[in-house]
């Protein structure tokens, strides 16, 4: 079920104010994430020594219990805030080494192309006669004239350095996989867990909705009592999901000097604003410079379209309020037109793995392209609005919106690629005009997307088309096709001959 977390700086009312300048609650935490800290360091030790056995968690809680002077449910959130960060660890070292063996294949497969396009080009250029060939060279020799280098020397230089890279790759994946898992515990953080059948969500931590309530552990009694109280005042928000009922988990943790208080809980529900997606929808598509929307109505037909325009290269916080404003605009959006909102489900990890191979400008594009983190705020925005978010696969939606919207609404890349997202978000099929798939010989029982993959075969090797500008000139993709489908069967019938 999904939960949300709230954040606030712990307050420090001035009546609860000591003379050193800190409440007793502060005091209190202070003292007590020491016990946390040495009970939790010793629930994640153990749980790394179980290699695969089975965990005897009440068994656990007791020995807690009694060598730290804790209650069971004191215990409890010592023992579950180690089983999450030895769970995330684990989880971080395989996304490490399948990162890492991205980044090895990638280079590999660029060393060998590099190899064969060098050995190419000296076997070339050892024939006698390489003056009067007809193909030419792949690779041909060239000199710099400040540097006098050649670029030949400059290939094998940067062979040098990618087989050093590799051999650096390869003894650290060698050595991560054998490495023991190491798990970070953080000082200064308290963690309770709480339950719906507890009053106030929780027995430990009970909130009011302005004090809090703190059950001290028993080794702490005799310095601060069997409670301490603290006025925490309220979670503000536009839209405050926080129900009066049900658990509540309770975070204290240490941030920048200051103690900083959350509570994570089952959201209650929002009333759902956005009608079905056979209604209509709206399709985004996110591009690094801009976002392009479009609506789409029952029928399948435009009926709206714009796009937001996105700076590329600010700091974070600039940045994360650039995208909340993106993602504001485009709950208005569907509010206004009551339905959901299609996006792309896009993975960049293998993008991501190659960034050394692709050159600096891309590299740069890529990475400040803040992808991930525009869907993880939309989403909440949006779950916060009663506005539903569907994810599609992304396969072929650019080529449609150029081949089919672009001309016939006069629309941009990004813009054309929506209308298609907002479609297949419908389950509208995108089939080609029949002059079309019959002269790329489409076989009618395949799926739809065989013949887009054909199209797009068809694009890359079509001389007409260069650049994305070109596809408004074409006025018929049947004649476009034929022309090429007959120029291939002469050169066919000639290399027979």
């Amino acid at each position: 079920m999904t939960t949300l977390t709230y954040c606030k700086g712990l307050p420090t009312p001035a009546a609860e104010l000591n003379p050193a300048g800190h409440t007793e609650f502060e005091c209190f935490l202070v003292a007590f994430s020491g016990v946390f800290y040495r009970a939790t360091t010793d629930t994640v030790n153990h749980l790394l020594s179980l290699n695969n056995t089975k965990f005897n968690k009440s068994g656990w809680n007791t020995y807690l219990q009694q060598t730290y002077g804790i209650s069971k449910r004191h215990a409890n959130g010592a023992i579950a805030l180690s089983q999450g960060k030895v769970d995330s660890a684990s989880e971080c070292k395989v996304r490490h080494i399948k990162q890492l063996e991205s980044q090895l294949a990638s280079a590999k497969s660029w060393l060998k192309k590099a190899q064969k396009r060098l050995h190419l080009a000296q076997k070339f250029y050892a024939k006698r006669n390489w003056q009067h060939s007809k193909t030419g060279c792949n690779f041909p020799l060239a000199s710099d004239i400040k540097t006098r280098k050649t670029n030949w020397y400059r290939v094998k230089f940067t062979l040098h350095n990618k087989q050093r890279y590799i051999y650096k790759l390869t003894q650290a994946l060698a050595h991560l996989k054998l490495a023991p898992l190491r798990v970070k515990v953080r000082r200064g953080e308290v963690f309770i867990v709480g339950s719906k059948d507890e009053s106030c969500g929780n027995q430990i931590c009970q909130w009011s909705g302005n004090y809090l309530k703190f059950r001290v552990p028993y080794c702490l009694e005799s310095k601060f009592g069997k409670y301490v109280t603290s006025e925490i005042g309220n979670f503000e928000r536009n839209i405050n999901r926080l129900p009066e009922a049900g658990a509540k988990t309770w975070h204290f943790y240490r941030q920048d000097n200051c103690w900083v208080v959350a509570v994570q809980f089952t959201p209650r529900p929002v009333t759902q604003i956005s009608r079905p997606v056979e209604y209509g929808c709206i399709g985004i598509d996110m591009n690094p410079g801009e976002i392009g929307w479009a609506y789409v109505n029952s029928q399948g037909n435009l009926t709206a379209k714009g796009s937001i325009p996105l700076q590329m290269g600010l700091p974070s916080g600039k940045q994360d309020a650039q995208i909340v404003g993106a993602c504001l605009q485009l709950a208005v959006l569907a509010s206004t037109y009551a339905c959901p909102i299609v996006c792309e489900q896009l993975d960049f990890a293998t993008k991501k793995a190659q960034l050394r191979e692709r050159g600096r400008k891309y590299a740069r594009m890529l990475s400040s392209w803040a992808y991930s983190r525009f869907y993880e705020l939309l989403e909440s925005i949006l779950a916060n609005r009663g506005i539903s978010l569907l994810a599609r696969n992304p396969a072929y939606t650019s080529l449609i919106g150029l081949v089919k919207y672009a001309r016939m609404y006069g629309l941009s890349s990004d813009i054309a690629a929506a209308i298609a997202i907002a479609r297949r978000g419908m389950n509208l099929s995108e089939r080609l005009p029949r002059s079309v798939s019959a002269y790329l010989g489409v076989n009618p029982r395949k799926h739809v997307w065989s013949a887009l993959n054909q199209l797009n075969k068809f694009v890359g090797r079509c001389e007409v088309i260069n650049l994305r500008h070109d596809y408004y000139r074409v006025s018929n993709w049947g004649l476009l096709v034929k022309a090429d489908v007959e120029q291939q069967c002469r050169a066919s019938a000639k290399r027979k001959r």
